[in-house]
C-alpha cells in the first residue's frame, strides 16, 4: 500500500460554484516534492491539512474531520471505464490518491501511517456538491457518484509531518466495530436507517455525523 501521489490545489475562479467569490480549489494537482501535513482547526476557521493546498469554501470543506481527502487509484480506474475516458490523480479533489488500498471500504477510526512521521485517522466518506459535478463536466453526477458510494475517505490529522509521493502507506490501528466510510455515506445521503449503527464509531465520527445520528436516534425514540 502506498501513495502514488500527494496533490494540492490553488485558487481559480469556476462558473459553477456557490462560493461567493467564485473561486475552488477543486482541481488539484500532483505536488512535486514533501508536502506539510498537520490538523488545520475547526471547521470554518481551518481550511486545508496540506500546506499549499487551498479549500476555497470552508462553510462545507476543511476543518479538523476534514483535514484530508484520499481516494483509491482502484477507484478511479473503475470510473474511467465507466466514463470512458482518462482521469488523473487528483481529479476527484482527492489530496492522496492511493495504490493497494480500500479506501471506501475503510473503518472509521482506522488509523494509517504515511511516511515515516503521520498518522491520520478516518472519519467520514466524502459527499458530493455541485461544484465537483461542474468540474467533472458529467450530467447527474452528484447521483451518479452518490449511487456507486465509491466515496472514499475523509481523514484527520493524529500525527502532523511530511509526506511525498511513493511514501508506504501502513495501517496501524484497525477497529471492530464494522462502520466504514461507505456506511457512513450511505446512512448520511440515501439510508437514514443506517444512522443508529454508526453510534458504534463513537467519537471518532465526523462531528456533524455524530450529531446527526445521535438526534435521529433521539427522534426514533421520541
Amino acid at each position: 500500500m502506498k501513495l502514488l501521489s500527494v496533490n494540492v490545489g490553488r485558487p481559480r475562479p469556476v462558473p459553477y460554484t456557490s462560493q461567493p467569490d467564485g473561486l475552488t480549489g477543486i482541481d488539484k494537482q500532483p505536488a512535486e516534492g514533501p508536502v506539510r501535513v498537520a490538523a488545520p482547526g475547526p471547521k470554518g476557521v481551518g481550511a486545508s491539512g496540506l500546506a499549499g493546498d487551498a479549500v476555497c469554501d470552508m462553510r462545507h470543506h476543511g476543518g479538523d474531520d476534514q483535514a484530508v481527502y484520499a481516494y483509491a487509484r482502484e477507484d478511479l480506474d473503475a470510473w474511467e471505464r465507466e466514463l470512458g475516458r482518462p482521469l488523473a490523480n487528483g481529479c476527484f479533489g482527492e489530496n492522496l490518491t492511493t495504490d493497494g488500498l480500500d479506501v471506501s471500504g475503510a473503518l472509521v477510526g482506522e488509523r494509517w501511517r504515511i511516511g515515516p512521521q503521520v498518522v491520520l485517522e478516518v472519519t467520514a466518506g466524502r459527499i458530493p456538491c455541485a461544484t465537483f459535478q461542474g468540474h467533472m463536466g458529467e450530467r447527474g453526477w452528484v447521483k451518479r457518484f452518490t449511487r456507486k458510494a465509491a466515496t472514499g475517505a475523509y481523514l484527520r490529522v493524529i500525527e502532523p509531518g511530511e509526506i511525498r509521493s511513493g511514501d508506504p502507506v501502513e495501517i496501524v490501528y484497525r477497529p471492530d466495530h464494522g462502520v466504514t466510510a461507505e456506511m457512513q455515506f450511505r446512512a448520511v445521503t440515501t439510508e437514514r436507517e443506517l444512522l443508529p449503527r454508526l453510534l458504534a464509531a463513537g467519537e471518532a465520527l465526523h462531528s456533524e455525523t455524530l450529531a446527526q445520528a445521535r438526534k435521529y436516534v433521539a427522534q426514533q425514540q421520541g
